[in-house]
């Protein structure tokens, strides 16, 4: 399975990703604001494992990508998007010296158009920790509404639980870019 966008090839994760995945995995500016990390060369392996052995599952509701640049190849990143019922959830996380630059709006843009087009999901929604702004903006700038303050719903394996903003959008609502 692979999407395309104009800068991005987003693809499956494979086992020799695992180098580049944990360059942005094991960085603690990159995962200040996640449930996850930093991760040691052993939790990165095993989520590479963990997302290629997810790429069998039949009926699949889990898609976990790779992000490379069509430039040059680089992976830069992961994304995804995670269906419940008529529900997706989708994600993305970036090395940051490609914050900045458009990649994660450019990306959550092509899991919408996946999740409504090629999943038939109603409503897609994610959420962020109130202090990544920069993920916040992502969520505002693909047309996303801001649903609700979620508080402490989630455990970190950092210790205690963690806030979030939840965003959505309906599947009447997105308009895809032409």
């Amino acid at each position: 399975m692979r999407l395309e966008t104009n800068r991005l090839v987003i693809r499956e994760f494979v086992p020799e990703d695992w180098e580049s995945v944990h360059r942005y995995a094991s960085d603690p500016k990159v995962t200040r604001y996640t449930l996850w990390g930093p991760n040691t060369e052993e939790e990165t392996k095993d989520y590479v494992a963990g997302m290629k052995a997810m790429q069998q599952k039949e009926p699949r509701t889990h898609y976990e990508w790779a992000v490379t640049r069509k430039l040059d190849g680089e992976l830069i990143g992961g994304c995804g998007i995670n269906v419940s019922g008529s529900n997706g959830e989708i994600g993305y996380c970036f090395h940051a010296d490609h914050w900045g630059q458009g990649y994660a709006s450019e990306c959550a843009k092509a899991m919408l158009e996946f999740g409504f087009r090629q999943l038939g999901v109603h409503r897609i929604y994610a959420t962020c920790r109130p202090e990544n702004i920069g993920s916040e903006r992502v969520m505002q700038k693909i047309g996303m509404q801001k649903e609700g303050y979620l508080r402490e719903h989630l455990p970190t394996n950092k210790g205690g639980f963690a806030n979030s903003w939840l965003y959505s959008i309906l599947s009447h609502e997105y308009v895809p870019e032409s």
